[in-house]
């Protein structure tokens, strides 16, 4: 009693699980199926559930395998009858004591030898190859027990019945051998579903062992043969006897036929709807984590566990995420060297070396004292305090649709206009450097820096050799920043534009500079206006 109580209480806290499992919106089962659990499941908890869903599937397929081989028995083939006089004693007492005997020991044996052989999860111990091939072969070793109980009993009560008249063993032979059968071919099926989380940790020693038939085509081989083969030959052994038994008349003949046909038609359909399942579930799987991957989720993983062709298909979603994993770090990282809108052109056109005329805006931003701060502070610190330099300068750059071109140093080339176009680069750029001046006075106090900004015609394109090349920028306007720069180092504010470049700005952003004085700017013949912020 204590026993029973222990199973019914497994049994509702498993399917108390499934309901809880099932209630989750969205969510995609694992294993193709709320009823076998989650990977993150303990490992006692999965023997209890594989166990009771092998126990019940065992034996209510052996009891329709019974209820069948009853109604071949006493209905389509009437005579000679079971309950004759000199017949009792087998019928009512040593087929019943058989069926339980074998129901006892059949559960006990099969399912036992089953979790025998998955011993080493229930240990949750790394599988060996040895361990693998024991869990593939599962179901066919429990399909084995069912198939020597359903012949055993074939041959024991085919053989006291004919010790009475040997006119019972056409009806008997073919009563228990045919559902035996069928049933045995559902539960290795069943059984195959039954054991896909502990099949999922097999697989990861490696493939699967070779086996009969395997893969999909020996699955619905299987089912063709079981499900549609043994009923026609029960048909036409069905036939055969009416040919050479005198006492069949030919209402208990097509009586036969009938009960024969809805076994095919009843089973045939089981198993197909098995050998679907079975199919099926993992393609939703699947299918299911490709949306998730369309969605932008590029840390989806599936679980394989089937021992098929269709294993290898989730295995090789697994390797196609894991490379679009890996390309889109290498592209974060390609990003984060050159630029994301450099990056995004390389992968949409070969890059190739030369260059192109543009229109563009630069800023050139150079730290004051550089070298008085190198001397003056470790070099951890130093490092420290230019990464929090070079943040406020890169983020203002992103905000503002620029190009962080180049790190020299301590200083920045940050381009607008190329190699992505600007509406209006100028005011970008004029926009970039107004809030860079701002945000290093408060985040970077302890580091001052000259702001810079030209405008003009530039080249743009892949500098260097055929093997290694960088995307800069080259023209007037680099250079003229770069001596704007120095220049603001000794101005308030440390930012100077030249007026060229609010010229070309739109009014509102025009409205927030003021033009100063006319200078020669270093290695120029020309004069340059200055522009400061108002």
């Amino acid at each position: 009693m204590t026993q029973k109580m222990s199973t019914a209480q497994r049994l509702g806290r498993v399917l108390e699980a499934v309901t809880n499992q099932s209630s989750r919106e969205g969510a995609t089962p694992e294993y193709g199926s709320w009823i076998l659990g989650r990977v993150s499941e303990s490992q006692r908890r999965r023997r209890v559930r594989i166990q009771v869903i092998l126990t019940l599937f065992v034996v209510v397929a052996n009891l329709i395998g019974i209820g069948v081989a009853t109604l071949v028995i006493t209905v389509a083939f009437p005579s000679p009858n079971v309950f004759e006089p000199q017949v009792r004693p087998i019928t009512f007492i040593a087929v019943p004591a058989y069926i339980f005997g074998a129901l006892v020991v059949g559960i006990f044996w099969a399912t036992r030898r089953v979790m025998n052989n998955v011993r080493w999860a229930i240990e949750e111990r790394p599988p060996t190859k040895e361990d693998q091939h024991n869990t593939f072969f599962a179901p066919w070793r429990l399909t084995r027990v069912l198939l020597i109980l359903w012949g055993v009993g074939t041959v024991v009560l085919t053989t006291c019945y004919a010790l009475v008249d040997t006119q019972f063993i056409p009806k008997w032979l073919l009563g228990i051998s045919f559902p035996g059968i069928v049933v045995s071919a559902s539960c290795y099926l069943f059984t195959e579903f039954a054991l896909r989380p502990v099949a999922a940790q097999a697989l990861e020693a490696g493939p699967p062992p070779r086996r009969f038939a395997p893969g999909v085509m020996g699955r619905t081989l299987l089912v063709w043969a079981l499900g549609s083969g043994v009923p026609v030959l029960g048909i036409l052994l069905a036939a055969i006897f009416a040919l050479t038994l005198e006492n069949l008349t030919p209402t208990q003949f097509a009586w036969a036929i009938v009960v024969l046909a809805l076994f095919a038609l009843t089973f045939g359909a089981i198993l197909m709807w098995i050998l679907a399942w079975l199919t099926a579930t993992p393609v939703r799987v699947v299918y299911a984590a490709l949306n998730r991957v369309e969605r932008g989720d590029l840390d989806t993983n599936i679980v394989v566990f089937d021992g098929t062709e269709l294993g290898q298909l989730q295995r090789g979603f697994n390797a196609m995420v894991a490379g679009l994993r890996e390309r889109e770090r290498v592209r974060d990282l390609f990003g984060q060297h050159v630029g994301r809108e450099v990056a995004a052109l390389a992968e949409k056109q070969r890059p190739k070396l030369g260059g192109e005329e543009r229109s563009a805006a630069v800023i050139f931003v150079d730290i004051i004292g550089s070298t008085q701060l190198v001397t003056s502070r470790p070099a951890v610190e130093v490092v420290e305090l230019l990464n929090r330099f070079f943040a406020v300068v890169v983020d203002e750059v992103d905000q503002h649709r620029g190009l962080v071109n180049k790190f020299e140093g301590d200083a920045v080339l940050a381009v607008f206009g190329a190699p992505v176009s600007l509406e209006n680069a100028e005011e970008e750029a004029l926009a970039a450097a107004r809030g860079m001046a701002r945000r290093l006075c408060v985040e970077v106090p302890e580091c001052q820096a000259g702001i810079g900004v030209a405008s003009g015609q530039v080249v743009a394109g892949n500098i260097g050799a055929k093997d290694r090349f960088e995307y800069t920028v080259i023209g007037e306007p680099v250079n003229e920043a770069a001596r704007l720069c120095e220049l603001a180092k000794d101005v308030d504010g440390h930012l100077v534009a030249s007026s060229v470049t609010v010229d070309r700005a739109g009014e509102e952003e025009g409205a927030r500079w003021t033009l100063g004085e006319t200078v020669t700017l270093r290695g120029y013949d020309e004069p340059t206006r200055l522009a400061v912020p108002a």
